[in-house]
């Protein structure tokens, strides 16, 4: 009798996990706990992107997805290329840290000021967009939630995809420049270290083609073309994947090492595949983008959505956008807090 009590309480036990991973992978949706036991398992074994909703702010701040587009629309009337920039500001807070607006921190030290945030932009808008909210859901919005949205607005103004963001990120307390100098790719980076720095933060291959096919808008500095241009590999010469015709139009454009040249040199305030098929005709700006047209492991990727430009824009963009927007997001009762100000951590 006492054996068969302890194989049923076994069982129960196993069903019990197996529903617990049906959850995580998504299979079905979470239920109320039924028991302590059962709260406690789940609050252990779900992983923090498990507890951002679509409905996070639906009573708190219903209003909340219509005064950050608002306010983009003001921004981007004044600025297209601010759309470009929101997109990357959101990628560079997401790869450090995870997507706590740590990016957003104003301070010596911080990434914010560190060599590899030099030339972001987008600070005011998201201090508009917070400031706005603030007057109408005061300490309930976190400016990590509102830099994920922007990014998708942003992407959607240039041409992109919607998708729905699901919310409920606290904003981060802890902000270091020298991690951002260490985990934001640069621009000449190989294919295996940008796949290790995805698979670190829980994306593939497949997310590192996608992503990197934002390059379709926005700009980069001279300086961070200098070497292909004059010494690649301390060779002192030209990168030599790159076309000629291109590599004499790049050092035009690029006399003065301070001046920007478009990521894509075709269609460069569209959201479109153009970035692909540059790569495919030796016009990749950076050698990160141009290097994953000639590395095995992701020159198929940058063939389908050259070819197939429906597969990238209709589905894989967003899916990606999604998980990237998920990596590292503080929701748990005693991660993170709600700033008032997205430059600072609250003073309590």
């Amino acid at each position: 009798m006492i054996m068969k009590l302890k194989s049923f309480t076994l069982f129960i036990l196993l069903l019990q996990l197996l529903e617990l991973w049906m959850v995580v992978l998504g299979i079905v949706p979470l239920k109320p706990a039924i028991s302590t036991t059962n709260n406690i398992l789940s609050k252990v074994l779900l992983p923090p992107q498990a507890y951002l909703s679509f409905s996070h702010y639906h009573s708190t701040c219903p209003d909340l997805e219509a005064i950050i587009h608002r306010r983009l629309q003001a921004w981007f009337n004044k600025d297209y290329t601010l759309a470009a920039s929101l997109i990357r500001l959101h990628f560079h807070d997401c790869a450090v840290r995870g997507c706590d607006a740590s990016i957003t921190l104003n301070y010596r030290g911080s990434e914010r000021r560190a060599k590899a945030s030099k030339t972001l932009r987008g600070y005011r808008v998201i201090d508009d967009i917070k400031a706005e909210v603030e007057k109408k859901c005061p300490k309930t919005v976190s400016c990590a939630d509102i830099l994920t949205a922007a990014a998708r607005d942003a992407t959607v103004r240039v041409g992109g995809p919607f998708w729905e963001v699901p919310f409920g990120r606290k904003d981060g307390k802890i902000s270091i420049a020298r991690e951002a100098n260490r985990l934001v790719p640069q621009g000449h980076e190989n294919v295996t270290t940008l796949i290790k720095l995805f698979e670190s933060q829980g994306l593939n291959e497949l997310d590192l083609v996608v992503l990197s096919g934002s390059h379709t808008i926005g700009r980069s500095s001279c300086h961070a073309i200098q070497n292909r241009l004059y010494n690649f590999n301390g060779t002192r010469k030209a990168d030599p994947s790159m076309d000629t015709d291109y590599l004499k139009t790049l050092k035009q454009k690029c006399i003065q090492i301070d001046n920007n040249v478009d990521l894509d040199g075709t269609t460069p305030t569209t959201f479109d595949v153009a970035y692909y098929n540059n790569l495919k005709k030796k016009k990749g700006l950076l050698s990160t983008d141009q290097s994953l047209y000639s590395n095995e492991r992701t020159t198929h990727f940058v063939e389908l959505f050259a070819s197939q430009p429906s597969v990238f824009f209709m589905d894989q963009f967003a899916v990606s956008m999604v998980k990237l927007g998920n990596v590292g997001v503080l929701t748990r009762p005693n991660e993170g807090e709600i700033r008032l100000n997205c430059n600072f951590v609250n003073p309590y």
